[in-house]
Order: structure tokens, then C-alpha cells, then sequence
């Protein structure tokens, strides 16, 4: 069994290396697209979800935070009572930043002392958080107007003191390259399966197929392994350069990485052969590929952030792989999580994988028959 797997996957390879368009599938797409959306790639601000921890419960600081609740910019998620409550919030994505003000804040600006509003920001999405930055500017700068203008006090009373998580320099290609390092291996894999069976059917071999001793199993085992290695490889050479080209660091476990990776791979497998089986023509398996990448990519929290999307788009990212992937690879890259903190994200894929697996074999054995 496993010589004439080996003798199929052999033949898989070369007729994907006599290929011209398979060949420029495998090159030109990933490259063209990692430079484009490393350099190019922007996001917009929307509504930013932020906590308070007002230590001073004065006059002022009610003032100052209500300015920020009078603003169609932020949103005010909850008021947490000391500030280890801010780290879980920021980490599991509930909140994007918080204001902390100190003890005495209202004592210092009558004073003329400067008080500081220390402002702790989630870096993962850089572009987001500058962009939140200059409101949170602007709401100070007009609150330190007023406060000059009421006392004659000279220069900014309130000074903003930011610490920016996890992206210290809220560099915009820590958060983008690491979702391509997914979106590029979901783009190959897709296609290279997608194809698969449908250039078989096109070009008349896939007869011969069936007068072979390979059984169906072992043909869709055959199908399988050249994808998850040329996505595994893909992965890794984007990765290399996302590390060593971008400078990106990589902080947590690369096995973790990886064992996302795989049952990633394994699912978008899964979704390539399902079109693959359905599909006659190479045509159709492009078209297929298509219909299936444009709403992965969209409904993945890649561009647009899934919170921000109507509840029953939200249900339906439950079955897009590339949503888990995404925070697997943000996760590890940013944050240096371990296997152990992405099981919520491990077992979803699988779960797709083995779905998307089965139904794909049922269709072959009901095309085959």
C-alpha cells in the first residue's frame, strides 16, 4: 500500500513541476503578495473598547474620563478596581487599551504640578492603536485647553504616560506579516488541492486512476501528503522571511506554531479536495477556490475585527479555519504562547479538518461509483 501511495505522491510532484501555471502558482503569488501586504497593508480605526482605573475619583479625573464617553471613538467596556484586572482584559482582546489615574491627580493640576494619565495600549494591531493614540492626543490636549484657560495654568497639567503592549514601537508589520504568514499558505494549499482532482478529470487521466489497484482511500492519501508538504514548506520559507527580512520576532514556541499549522493545513486540505471532487474542470476548481478564499479572508479578523461584525456573521466565522490560525500565529509570534494556551484554537481545525476530510471522501466515492 504505502509503495504505491509513495509512487502517486512521486507523480502528484511531477506533474506539478511540468506545470507552468503550477509552477508560478507556487512562486509568483506568495512573493508578490508577502511584499505587498508587508509594506502596503493598512487597517482603519473603528469603535475601540477601553477600561478605566480611576484611582482618584475626583472632579477632574470624571471630567477627563468623560470625554472619552462623549466620544463616538471609544467605547467604555468596564471599570476594573486594580490594575492586575487590566492585563486579561487587554490579552484576551476585550479591551484595546486602558486609562489609569494615579492617586492625587486632581491635587497635582490645581497645584501646577504635572499629572500623569498612564494609558496602556495593546500593540498587536499597531495601525489600530496609533490611530486610537492621537484621539486619546486630542481628548487631553483640549482637556489640558480648558484647564488652562479655568486656572491660567501654563504648558499641559495632564501628561500622557503610554505603554504599548507586546509591539513596544506599534510597528504595523508585527501584526500584518504574521496573518499572511496564514493567508498565503491557506491561497497555495487551496488551489494546489483545488485542482488536484479536477486536472486529472480534465486531462483524461483520471480513468487510468480508476483501473489502478489504488483504492479510493489511498488516492484521496495520495492527494493529501504533496499538499500538507508543499504548505508545510510554503509556511516555512514565508516564516524565515517574516523573522529574518521583517525582523518580526518570534517569541513563543515554534512546536506550538507548527501543530497549528498542521491542522490548518489539514482543514484547508480538506476544503481544496471537497471543490476538487466537485469540480470537472480546472476551471471549476478555481472558481470554487475563489468563492471559498474571498469570505475566509474576510470573516477571519485579518482586515476587520470579528467583534465589530453583526452577531450572525460572527456565528458563521465559527467554521472559517483561518479565524483560529490567525490567533495561533498572532499569538505565538506577539505574545510567545505556548501549545497549552491554544488548545481553543487547536481543536477547532481539527474538528474542520475531519469534517471537511470525510465529506471530501464521500463525494469522491460518490463521483467515482
Amino acid at each position: 500500500m504505502f509503495g504505491r501511495v509513495l509512487a502517486l505522491v512521486i507523480k502528484e510532484f511531477l506533474a506539478l513541476l511540468r506545470d507552468k501555471q503550477g509552477r508560478f502558482v507556487l512562486i509568483g503569488p506568495p512573493v508578490i503578495q508577502l511584499i505587498v501586504f508587508g509594506y502596503a497593508a493598512t487597517f482603519d480605526l473603528k469603535d475601540v473598547p477601553y477600561v478605566v482605573y480611576d484611582e482618584d475619583r475626583s472632579l477632574a479625573s470624571r471630567e477627563l474620563l468623560a470625554r472619552f464617553s462623549g466620544s463616538k471613538a471609544f467605547e467604555k467596556v468596564a471599570d476594573v478596581l486594580d490594575e492586575g484586572s487590566i492585563g486579561p482584559m487587554i490579552d484576551n482582546e476585550k479591551a484595546l487599551l486602558a486609562i489609569h489615574i494615579e492617586r492625587n491627580f486632581e491635587r497635582d493640576l490645581i497645584q501646577g504640578r504635572h499629572a500623569a494619565v498612564q494609558v496602556i495600549i495593546d500593540g498587536r494591531n499597531s495601525n489600530t492603536a496609533m490611530l486610537s493614540l492621537n484621539y486619546v492626543n486630542e481628548i487631553v490636549e483640549r482637556f489640558n485647553e480648558d484647564l488652562s484657560r479655568r486656572y491660567g495654568i501654563r504648558g499641559a497639567p495632564a501628561r500622557l504616560d503610554i505603554r504599548a503592549w507586546f509591539n513596544p514601537n506599534l510597528e504595523s508589520r508585527w501584526f500584518i506579516v504574521p496573518g499572511i504568514v496564514g493567508l498565503l499558505t491557506l491561497v497555495v494549499t487551496l488551489i494546489v488541492t483545488a485542482l488536484s482532482i479536477a486536472r486529472e478529470r480534465e486531462a483524461g487521466t483520471f480513468d487510468q486512476l480508476l483501473v489502478t489497484p489504488l483504492s479510493p482511500f489511498e488516492i484521496l492519501l495520495g492527494k493529501i501528503i504533496p499538499g500538507m508538504i508543499i504548505g508545510l514548506l510554503e509556511a516555512s520559507f514565508i516564516i524565515i522571511v517574516t523573522v529574518y527580512w521583517f525582523g518580526i520576532p518570534l517569541r513563543g514556541s515554534i512546536l506550538a506554531l507548527y501543530l497549528g499549522l498542521a491542522l490548518f493545513i489539514l482543514s484547508a486540505i480538506g476544503v481544496g479536495l471537497m471543490i476538487s471532487s466537485f469540480a470537472v474542470t480546472q476551471q471549476q476548481g478555481l472558481l470554487g477556490a475563489f468563492l471559498f478564499l474571498v469570505p475566509a479572508v474576510t470573516l477571519s479578523g485579518f482586515a476587520t475585527p470579528i467583534a465589530n461584525m453583526p452577531v450572525i456573521v460572527q456565528r458563521l466565522t465559527l467554521i472559517n479555519p483561518f479565524r483560529y490560525f490567525l490567533v495561533v500565529a498572532r499569538e505565538v509570534f506577539l505574545e510567545g504562547a505556548g501549545a497549552g494556551l491554544l488548545v481553543n484554537q487547536y481543536w477547532p481545525m481539527a474538528v474542520i479538518g475531519a469534517v471537511s476530510l470525510s465529506t471530501a471522501a464521500w463525494m469522491f466515492r460518490r463521483r467515482m461509483y
